[in-house]
C-alpha cells in the first residue's frame, strides 16, 4: 500500500508540473483559437507577444521606415505605439513629424498627383487622386485595354488580368456617375488593384483569384475590333466602343473585392490598401483586412508589416494550437485523477490500519479475559 500511495503522489507531482509548463503556451493558444475569426483581437494577441519579446519593435521599425524615406510607415508605427502605451523618444517622434510634413507639402503632393494622372501608377493618396481622376474620365482605362488589346491582336504577351481590370473599370466609371460620386470608393479600390497589378504588388493567390473572374467578362473579338478602330484622342467615345464587349453582368466578384479595397484605403491610405493586397490570397482575406482597418484605422500599416498575413488569420495550423490546449487538458486530468487515487488509497491505508488496531484491541481484551482467575 506504501508503494501505492507514493505512485500516485509521484504521478500527481509530475502532472502539475506538465501542467505549469504547459499552461502559459495553452493559455495563448486558446486566446488565439477563440479570437481566429477577430483580425482586431487576432492581432493584438500576436502583438502583445512580439512587443514582449523585443520591446523596442516600434523605435527600429520607425528608423527604418524613414530611412526607407516612408514616412506613412513611420507615423502608422508612432500611432501603434501610442495605442498601446509605449513611448518614443521626442528627438524620433520630431523627425517623424517633419517627415510626414515634408511629404503633405503642396509642392509634393500636386507633384504627386500629376505622375498618377499621367502614368496611371499611385503610390499615396495624391498619386492615388490623380490616377483616380484619369481613370474617371475613362482616359486611363481606355489607355490600358487598348494597349493590351494591341498586344493581343499582334500576337505578343497580353496581361489578360490587367486587361479585365480596367474593362471592369469601365463599367464602375459608369456607375460613378449615374449615382453621382456614390460608387468612387468602389472606382478607387479598383484603380487600386489595377495599380498593385502593374507593379507587380498583388499577391499570387488574388492574382489567380482576379484572372478568373476575369476571365468570362470579354469578347476577345469586340474587344479587338473597337480597340483597332478607338482612338486615346477621342477616349469617351472609344470607351462607348470598348464596353460593347464587356460583360458588365459578370463583374460582380471584381466590383465587391474593389469595395473592400477603397473601405481599406479610406482607413489606412493608398499604401496601406497596397500592403493589403501584397499579402492577400482571396478576396477572404481582403475582407478581413477591411475590418481590421476599421478597427485600427492609421495603425494598420504598422500591423501588416510586422504579422503579414498573420494579421489577418491563423498562419499556423489551427491543430498545433490545439495540441497545446489538449495537452494542458490532459496534464490537469492526470493531476485530479493521481489526486484522486491518492486519497483513495489514503483513506483506504487508514481504514485499514483503523480495522487492524480494533483488532488488536478486541485480541488482547480476550487475551486478558482468558487469563484472569476463574
Amino acid at each position: 500500500m506504501r508503494w501505492r500511495i507514493g505512485g500516485a503522489m509521484t504521478g500527481a507531482a509530475m502532472c502539475a508540473t506538465a501542467f505549469a509548463l504547459l499552461w502559459p503556451h495553452a493559455r495563448d493558444a486558446g486566446a488565439v483559437l477563440s479570437a481566429q475569426d477577430d483580425p482586431a483581437r487576432l492581432s493584438d494577441l500576436r502583438l502583445d507577444s512580439a512587443f514582449r519579446n523585443d520591446p523596442a519593435l516600434a523605435a527600429a521599425n520607425i528608423e527604418a521606415a524613414l530611412a526607407a524615406h516612408d514616412a506613412d510607415l513611420a507615423n502608422s508605427f508612432i500611432d501603434l505605439a501610442a495605442a498601446r502605451g509605449i513611448s518614443t523618444p521626442d528627438e524620433l517622434s520630431q523627425r517623424v513629424a517633419a517627415a510626414v510634413r515634408e511629404e503633405n507639402s503642396t509642392e509634393s503632393m500636386a507633384k504627386r498627383f500629376f505622375i498618377g494622372l499621367v502614368t496611371g501608377n499611385a503610390d499615396d493618396g495624391a498619386s492615388l487622386s490623380g490616377t483616380v481622376a484619369g481613370d474617371l474620365s475613362a482616359f486611363g482605362d481606355v489607355r490600358d485595354i487598348m494597349r493590351e488589346s494591341k498586344h493581343l491582336a499582334m500576337g505578343e504577351q497580353t496581361d489578360r488580368l490587367l486587361l479585365g481590370l480596367a474593362a471592369t473599370g469601365l463599367a464602375v466609371t459608369a456607375a460613378t456617375f449615374v449615382s453621382v460620386g456614390g460608387a468612387a470608393p468602389v472606382r478607387a479600390g479598383l484603380t487600386l488593384v489595377k495599380d498593385a497589378r502593374k507593379t507587380g504588388r498583388l499577391g499570387e493567390g488574388l492574382s489567380r483569384w482576379v484572372g478568373r473572374s476575369a476571365r468570362d467578362m470579354i469578347d476577345l473579338r469586340k474587344l479587338q475590333n473597337a480597340a483597332a478602330a478607338g482612338t486615346l484622342a477621342r477616349p469617351r467615345q472609344t470607351a462607348v466602343a470598348l464596353k460593347a464587349a464587356i460583360r458588365a453582368e459578370k463583374a460582380g466578384g471584381l466590383v465587391r473585392l474593389a469595395k473592400d479595397v477603397g473601405r481599406i484605403g479610406e482607413k489606412t491610405g493608398t499604401r496601406g490598401a497596397l500592403d493589403t493586397l501584397r499579402i492577400a490570397e482571396g478576396p477572404k482575406d481582403v475582407v478581413r483586412a477591411a475590418r481590421l482597418a476599421e478597427a485600427k484605422g492609421g495603425q494598420t500599416r504598422a500591423i501588416i508589416k510586422l504579422l503579414g498575413r498573420g494579421a489577418l488569420l491563423l498562419t499556423a495550423g489551427a491543430f498545433n494550437l490545439a495540441v497545446w490546449v489538449f495537452s494542458a487538458v490532459l496534464a490537469l486530468f492526470g493531476f485530479l485523477s493521481s489526486i484522486k487515487a491518492t486519497t483513495e488509497r489514503l483513506t483506504l491505508s487508514w481504514l485499514q490500519r483503523s480495522k487492524a488496531r480494533r483488532l488488536r484491541r478486541q485480541l488482547a481484551a480476550q487475551s486478558a479475559g482468558s487469563g484472569a482467575p476463574a
